[in-house]
């Protein structure tokens, strides 16, 4: 049974990637659990606290083997799955050996460095569609630079921008997300090693030295102390992710409204079979942008969740550090998702030009009213020249008649208001090469951007 559609082998290959899924499996678990076992174990012989062969014979037990059928109906009773995993791990362990094995770690210590595994395995899998998506949306940006549509606000013509300025604005929204990924693996991805209240009891004066070689050992950071109740790195981590959905589903929000029949100035790459309908032959919906925008709507509600298991009682609490089991592996999972979407798009996108020219006379020069305005308040101060524009904007919209013609055809312009004055407004060149310029910035700040996250 399926409670979410990440779980779903019926959804699953619409609103997420099988690489995720695998990283979030329950094999995934086990093997990460079994690598923080292995880790604690060699940290420890180090320091002569456990025998020598221990971390080998950890290792060497394969994660298949282990029940999970069985270790799942027994977490069903214990109330978290390392206890009934350290049993079932110490069944295959030698006699000699078994006693040393999860010495001085508890429950938490394990399930938090296991996810912190899970995490790092994550994080390389949005990397390596993040870098493509920033490419294609800069391909975008820059074969577009000159290539004029109607800038729209509140869903109307507003002012003339380029296509490769608005896929800019996608580009640097994305850059900024993406500029973030460092930190924010390198705050998350740390050991946890704490034992049961989070002194190291148990390992006397060894404890910091346990903590660091195991960090050393998994490659994670050695927190300063234990973070059993200190989840704020994992917080931002959530937050992130509903970041990266959120800034996805701005560019799958333009993309929908732009592939409208009414707009028509883009489409998704065609694919046989997708984006059909049961009962519409001609349909070709806008199925990557639907996926990404489900996963920015889904996404906030559960980016909260982990914000809200920040509040933990004392030492260890009840229900808020199981509330991210939920929560965490569906950001994941909806972020792996929206981004292979989002990089189909920006590998793919179909950009009509010819549209956008069309589409751009739909107003007849109303999209160039600011400009005019502009133009005729050095006759008469901005005030009087917003609202001589407005009366001319209403005659276009009665009449049809071209802004330009309005303008001229008004009573009372101030003198020297002629065609030779207001003409230049309606000139095209002016909105492209100002749309320029800020492509060309989106394009330095991703380029800087793109680099650091490659080389992570």
């Amino acid at each position: 049974m399926a409670f979410s559609a990440l779980d779903s082998d019926l959804l699953s290959p619409l609103v997420t990637t099988a690489r995720m899924r695998a990283v979030f499996s329950d094999t995934a678990r086990i093997a990460a659990m079994l690598a923080a076992e292995a880790a604690l174990a060699r940290a420890q012989a180090t320091l002569g606290l456990v025998p020598a062969g221990l971390a080998d014979a950890i290792a060497a037990i394969d994660p298949a083997s282990l029940d999970i059928a069985a270790l799942g109906a027994a977490t069903g009773v214990a109330g978290v799955p390392v206890i009934p995993f350290v049993k079932a791990v110490q069944q295959r362990l030698p006699a000699d050996i078994e006693p040393f094995f999860h010495k001085g770690a508890t429950t938490q210590d394990i399930a938090d460095t296991a996810l912190a595994l899970q995490m790092r395995d994550a994080f390389a899998a949005l990397r390596a569609d993040l870098v493509p998506t920033l490419d294609g949306l800069a391909r975008i940006a820059s074969v577009h630079r000159a290539t004029p549509c109607a800038g729209r606000t509140y869903g109307q013509h507003a002012a003339p921008v380029t296509f490769g300025f608005k896929a800019a604005v996608w580009l640097a929204g994305l850059a900024d997300v993406a500029d973030r990924l460092p930190d924010v693996a390198r705050r998350s991805l740390a050991v946890s090693l704490g034992g049961p209240v989070g002194t190291l009891t148990g390992l006397g004066d060894k404890g910091p030295a346990v903590l660091e070689g195991m960090a050393k050992a998994l490659g994670l950071a050695a927190p300063p102390i234990a973070w059993h109740t200190r989840r704020a790195a994992l917080a931002e981590t959530a937050c992130w992710l509903a970041m990266l959905c959120g800034t996805l589903g701005k560019c799958a929000s333009d993309i929908e409204n732009l592939s409208s029949t009414e707009v028509g100035e883009v489409a998704e790459p065609p694919m046989p079979g997708r984006g059909g309908s049961s009962a519409m032959p001609h349909k070709r919906n806008p199925v990557s942008a639907t996926v990404i925008l489900a996963a920015a709507g889904a996404a906030p509600p559960l980016a909260s969740i982990v914000t809200a298991s920040m509040v933990g009682a004392h030492e260890r609490p009840a229900g808020a550090w199981h509330a991210e089991w939920h929560a965490l592996p569906q950001l994941f999972g909806l972020a792996a998702g929206a981004l292979a979407e989002g990089r189909r798009l920006a590998e793919g996108l179909v950009v009509d030009p010819a549209r956008m020219e069309a589409n751009l006379g739909l107003t007849r020069g109303l999209l160039f009213a600011d400009a005019a305005a502009a133009r005729l308040s050095a006759l008469c101060g901005r005030e009087a020249a917003h609202m001589i524009v407005a009366r001319a904007a209403d005659v276009v919209r009665d009449t049809g008649m071209p802004l330009l013609d309005a303008l001229l055809a008004l009573d009372g312009l101030p003198p020297g208001a002629d065609r030779n004055l207001l003409a230049p407004a309606f000139d095209i060149a002016a909105s492209i090469a100002a749309a320029g310029t800020f492509v060309d910035r989106a394009l330095v700040h991703a380029a800087a951007v793109r680099g650091r996250i490659a080389q992570t």
